[in-house]
């Protein structure tokens, strides 16, 4: 199909399978302290629980800025993610402005709504404060084969964002095999994201090291075709400094060392931050025990 005939798919996969199999010693020349450390600034920094409200992301946000005032060497993380009717709070609680308010929007997470509600979602969490938006791509019409649909409702989407970065979430663990995920993220950045992302965080699997690989080579081959530059988003199940640092690794090896920059990259994660901080302040443990959010 054309829409995908220039990526050179059957080389994607090949390399994927090469990446899979040196993940493990690229992620061991990194060093951890350094890279635990930026790990941590790449952070999207995340609630979007059921039983969210105000009085609790108020609390939770107020735990994280706590370390930030106690640990003046510590980085900011790159965003606060909630859901759309939590923006205001996060807005109104937030004390560091170089930290975007992330909202999810159009029928998150499972993005089976009508176009018109998602429209509405978006500008409505813009209208609230919003500063990125992340969507989840229509999984079930894109199964269904339903191509052309998928990449203009990106489009149509990204249109009411505007400048606003717009976060596409290809749901990869619902995506049969590589060739699934490339075609999809091709068909987002064909519609206008600004990022790709790898999972909500409600299904299994979430990211991967196979879905990350593919979604970096397919961000390099787009640069080739279009000269755009677009930006990446590793998000669900991510916990440990270890996985952190594969997919950082993975990053590095195809699109640069320019990559591993809050701009270009970003970690979806909330549990992952405790330990990066473990790993960035020996002791960190002990000064935990007394917040249990992390």
């Amino acid at each position: 199909m054309e829409l995908f005939d220039k990526y050179d798919l059957a080389n994607i996969n090949k390399q994927v399978e090469l990446l899979g199999n040196e993940v493990v010693v690229l992620a061991s020349k990194l060093a951890k302290e350094k890279y635990a450390k930026l790990a941590f600034s790449l952070i999207d920094y995340t609630s979007l629980a059921t039983e969210d409200n105000e009085r609790k992301i108020s609390a939770w946000l107020n735990d994280l800025q706590s370390v930030f005032k106690k640990h003046k060497d510590i980085p900011k993380v790159a965003g606060i993610c909630v859901y759309p009717v939590f923006v205001a709070t996060v807005k109104k609680t937030l004390e560091y402005p170089e930290i975007k308010v992330v909202s999810v929007s159009s029928g998150f997470p499972a993005s089976q709504t009508f176009e018109e509600v998602k429209i509405l979602e978006t500008r409505k969490a813009i209208e609230e404060g919003a500063q990125e938006i992340d969507i989840v791509m229509s999984v079930g019409r894109f199964l269904d084969g339903d191509f052309h649909y998928v990449r203009h409702e990106i489009e149509t989407i990204k249109k009411i964002c505007g400048n606003i970065p717009l976060k596409v979430i290809l749901e990869t663990g619902a995506l049969p095999n590589i060739d699934s995920i490339a075609k999809a993220s091709i068909l987002a950045l064909q519609g206008g994201a600004d990022f790709i992302k790898t999972s909500t965080g409600k299904q299994n699997p979430a990211a991967s090291i196979p879905a990350i690989a593919t979604m970096s080579l397919i961000i390099k081959k787009h640069f080739e075709l279009t000269n755009q530059k677009k930006s990446l988003k590793a998000a669900g199940g991510i916990v440990t400094t270890d996985q952190a640092l594969q997919y950082i690794a993975i990053v590095k090896h195809v699109l640069g060392e320019e990559y591993i920059d809050s701009k270009w990259f970003r970690l979806g994660a909330s549990r992952l931050a405790n330990n990066l901080l473990h790993d960035i302040m020996p002791g960190w443990d002990n000064d935990s025990k007394q917040n249990s959010s992390y």
